[in-house]
Order: C-alpha cells, then sequence, then structure tokens
C-alpha cells in the first residue's frame, strides 16, 4: 500500500478545513494533524481502504474515495457524510489510464488539489507463512499475488529517491493477517484461525482501523523524517518476503 504525501502535485493548492470534529481534550478541540489537507485513496470501499478513508477524514482531510462499481462508492460516500466526515467519491479502475486522470482531476475539481495519496496495493508478508493450511484455496492466486505485491517494497524504495526534489515522501504499509473479506478464508474457519496465530507475536488477527491509524501517521507531520520506508503491521508475525 503505498502512502504518498505531498506538498506539491501538478501545482495544485488544497482547500483548507473539514467538518468532523473529534472529543475535546481538557475543555479544548483536539488538534486534527491532517487539517486542510486532501486525500486520494483508492480501493476503499470495503476493508482496509475504508477504514483509512474514515480515519483520514477523521484526521481532518477531506477524501475522495474510489472503486470499480458507482454503488459500492455511492454506499461509502454516504456512510462517511451522515458520519460527519468530508468526503467525495467517484468510480475508478486503477488499471486504466482515463480513470487515474479521471481519478486526479475530480479531486482537484472537488478540493482544489491533492496532498495525501493512498494507493491500496497492499503488500501482505503474512501470506508467505501460511501458504500450507490454504493452499487449495489459494493455489492458483497466492503465488502471483505475492510477488506482484514484493515488488511494491522495491518500488517504494525507488520512488522515494526520485521524488524528493517534488518534496514528496513515499512509504508503503504491509499490513498481516486482517479481518477483511480478501483474508476471510484464514479466520472464519477456526482450525486456520487457530495456526495462523502460531506465528503471531500477539495472539489475534489485526483489524483494518490498526492499519489505517499507520497510514494517518505516514501521511502526518509526525511523518515528516519518514520516506523510502516499509512499515509492517503484521502483530508480530515473521515476514517471508
Amino acid at each position: 500500500m503505498f502512502c504518498l504525501s505531498l506538498r506539491r502535485l501538478l501545482s495544485f493548492s488544497p482547500t483548507s478545513g473539514g467538518s468532523y470534529t473529534m472529543q475535546s481534550v481538557r475543555g479544548l478541540q483536539a488538534p486534527r494533524k491532517l487539517e486542510g489537507k486532501v486525500a486520494l485513496v483508492t480501493a476503499s470501499t470495503d476493508g482496509i481502504g475504508l477504514a483509512i478513508a474514515r480515519r483520514l477524514a477523521q484526521d481532518g482531510a477531506k477524501v475522495l474515495v474510489s472503486s470499480r462499481k458507482q454503488q459500492n462508492v455511492d454506499k461509502t460516500v454516504q456512510e462517511l457524510k451522515m458520519e460527519g466526515l468530508d468526503v467525495e467519491g467517484t468510480v475508478c479502475h486503477v488499471g486504466k489510464n482515463e480513470d487515474r486522470v479521471k481519478l486526479v482531476n475530480t479531486a482537484v475539481q472537488k478540493f482544489g488539489g491533492v496532498d495525501i495519496l493512498v494507493s491500496n496495493a497492499a503488500v501482505n508478508p503474512f501470506f508467505g507463512n501460511v501458504l500450507d493450511s490454504t493452499e487449495e484455496v489459494w493455489e492458483k492466486r497466492l503465488g502471483p499475488y505475492c510477488v506482484s505485491k514484493t515488488a511494491l517494497l522495491g518500488l517504494t524504495k525507488v520512488l522515494a529517491p526520485e521524488l524528493r526534489s517534488l518534496n514528496i515522501r513515499v512509504n508503503c504499509l504491509a499490513p498481516g493477517l486482517i479481518r477483511t473479506r480478501f483474508s476471510s478464508v484464514m479466520w472464519e474457519n477456526e482450525s486456520a484461525l487457530d495456526q495462523a496465530k502460531l506465528n503471531l507475536g500477539i495472539s489475534r488477527i489485526g483489524e483494518p482501523e490498526e492499519c489505517a491509524g499507520a497510514v494517518s501517521f505516514l501521511c502526518s507531520p509526525d511523518a515528516s523524517y519518514i520516506t523510502g520506508e516499509t512499515l509492517v503491521v503484521a502483530g508480530g508475525g515473521q515476514s517471508h518476503l
């Protein structure tokens, strides 16, 4: 999962503000670390992507969500707006160039620019350790999946120095076994879940919100001196990448 913190992208300047109010601390409104930022999150109508979109909006960003299906986009936008969050949405298949162009243009039209780009192409180092118990389910797709996601680690290292002249930071999130629809084969079956837990330093699987918090950190000023890195959120699971 790429997390790009952009101070300058195509010379666009973001508008400020968001509508969500967090709980106050000692009578004062808690600062929102992404206030005034515009975040574009792909594949953000389900699972980790949705949790990221929600968290970035809660932290003050204006968020553009996207998905390949219009009904999913509409449902997510309605859900998040009902929570008081400043979001818009658009259909996007990231494999199509015209859709990628439309995605950025929509962010510019709706919010005035883009500060944060989160591409939901997650690296999952945990799957390399559970192949034996899920071999029949993942036999045809797990290998190519792992190879393609592992390539993102190298791409993160390459993009970070290439984009530094534009004041853009590039980091990557590598989630472990997270409770999502995609990984349900690993946690809906009690036997498979028990086997998976043996690999973990924390004896439970993760939740999408735990990935979202890490992404919010990487996109915030708190991570201003971090670039070209991969943050593993895997409950202590040993990666085979």
